[in-house]
């Protein structure tokens, strides 16, 4: 079971990473321009932000393993659009609906927490929560491969045959949870989420191609501000919340999805400066001058050292608690950036870099849902993992963001084109080690008690705990 879960978490992750080596040329491939076609990477953020909590929410209210194969039917039915498209309407539709299976990875989790024993529960989540990650890191080389090589339509063709070995495996030998509340869906809460989550996502993502200062971008932002308190206000009122706000500000909970969020953008630092190192052109000077598929073959290693990370991040936090695992991967993840300063002219260079940070967001992605599953009850371990995974989204989001403006600024001239300078890369490197010390200062508020075991898992032979008694 635990070996299907974290199966069907990576191939969500070689869902996401499918197009990357297809974007220089989507423009022609989908007949469409440059000014357009990001919506087909755009489309598939916005999706999953919007999906993961609500299939969080009805996961836990239906059944976790019956949203966890619809997702996975949303994410083969879009890989076969995808497949077929040939201009881009039907691309940003495909893409969209592979978003929507954003929510695997947080049901996976959820499953993990209501059948495991407590003794195997901590390095089986480790593995679920890494493999997003994992998915990641090795699935880059191997599209870029492809890409290279054969039709790119093959790719779709790849994910969707991925997405169905994944259901039938799920279908074969993942039980369903008997973890359930019941109740009837917040409609209201999960729209007003959505607005305001796609207008805050929607004017960071686009903000540096609109402009900041640009209306659309400015009224991105107010329309989030405006539509978060009224949907607060909702979810503290209504008896059945897509979010149980008392839950989430309860300290374990809320400095966890903080400094998720941290994470999520110093994870993201290192996906945007070290394929465009590989890439540029040796006459910059720092550039190596390399290929997609060597840009893969440099961050491919991050995602195995993760997945040898999912271990000992299970036996840190077995021992010393995750609050110590998350402060230890938060060091680590700094430690890789600082290296990145001085050691950015060279192959290895980049491939020690991406394992050191990789091996850091092993241990921290492997303890955060340790923290939130030890502060919820069991009835609500879906939506609470789907909003720490949302958190995550935010904060990568951000990274490409303010990585997009550091870079445009900081550059340098080559020929009659100007590209990023070394010194904006080594600041975007800084700041990705700047939010690994924020997420280690937030972590040091943390409870500082290492969680019961028998908090850890509610399965069929064990007893759900009355959360109020686990506040630190």
């Amino acid at each position: 079971m635990v070996g299907v879960l974290s199966l069907a978490g990576i191939v969500v992750a070689l869902m996401q990473t499918v197009v990357i080596p297809l974007i220089p040329e989507l423009p022609k491939l989908l007949h469409s321009t440059p000014a357009d076609t990001p919506w087909a990477i755009t489309a598939t953020l916005l999706a999953g932000a919007v999906a993961t909590p609500v299939m969080g929410r009805l996961g836990d209210m239906y059944g976790k393993r019956r949203m966890l194969l619809l997702s996975l039917g949303l994410l083969i039915l879009g890989s076969v659009v995808g497949a077929l498209s040939e201009s881009l309407p039907p691309m940003i539709v495909g893409r969209t609906l592979q978003g929507m299976a954003a929510g695997v990875i947080p049901l996976g989790i959820s499953i993990m927490r209501d059948e495991l024993p407590v003794e195997r529960l901590g390095s089986a989540t480790a593995m679920m929560s890494a493999s997003l990650g994992v998915g990641g890191a090795l699935g880059l080389p191997l599209a870029a491969f492809l890409a290279e090589r054969v039709d790119w339509h093959v790719l779709f063709w790849g994910s969707g045959g991925a997405g169905v070995v994944a259901t039938v495996l799920v279908l074969a030998l993942v039980p369903e949870s008997e973890v359930r509340t019941g109740g009837r869906f917040d409609v209201p809460g999960a729209l007003g989420l959505s607005v305001a989550l796609l207008s805050l996502l929607l004017a960071i993502s686009k903000g540096a191609d609109w402009g900041w200062s640009d209306a659309r971008t400015l009224g991105g932002f107010a329309l989030t501000a405006a539509v978060l308190p009224l949907w607060a206000h909702w979810e503290r009122r209504t008896p059945e919340p897509l979010v149980d706000l008392r839950t989430t500000v309860r300290r374990q909970v809320l400095l966890t999805n903080i400094a998720s969020a941290v994470f999520g953008f110093a994870m993201f630092a290192m996906s945007l400066v070290l394929p465009q190192l590989v890439q540029l052109p040796e006459a910059t000077g720092f550039g190596l001058g390399r290929s997609m598929v060597t840009v893969g073959l440099v961050l491919g290693p991050s995602g195995l050292v993760m997945m040898v990370m999912a271990p000992l991040s299970a036996g840190i936090s077995r021992t010393a608690g995750p609050r110590v695992t998350l402060m230890v991967g938060a060091v680590v993840v700094a430690a890789g950036y600082s290296l990145s300063l001085v050691l950015m002219t060279e192959l290895w260079h980049l491939v020690l870099v991406s394992s050191v940070i990789g091996a850091g967001i092993g241990l921290a992605y492997g303890a955060m849902p340790a923290l939130i599953m030890g502060a919820v009850p069991a009835s609500e371990t879906a939506a609470a993992n789907s909003l720490n995974t949302l958190m995550r989204a935010i904060g990568t989001s951000s990274a490409s963001a303010v990585a997009g403006v550091v870079l445009a600024q900081m550059t340098m001239r080559l020929g009659p084109v100007a590209v990023p300078s070394q010194n904006g890369f080594r600041v975007v490197m800084a700041l990705g080690a700047g939010a690994a010390l924020v997420a280690l200062a937030i972590a040091a508020f943390l409870p500082s008690h290492r969680p019961t075991t028998r908090y850890a898992s509610s399965g069929p032979h064990q007893q759900a705990p009355d959360v109020a008694s686990t506040r630190g």
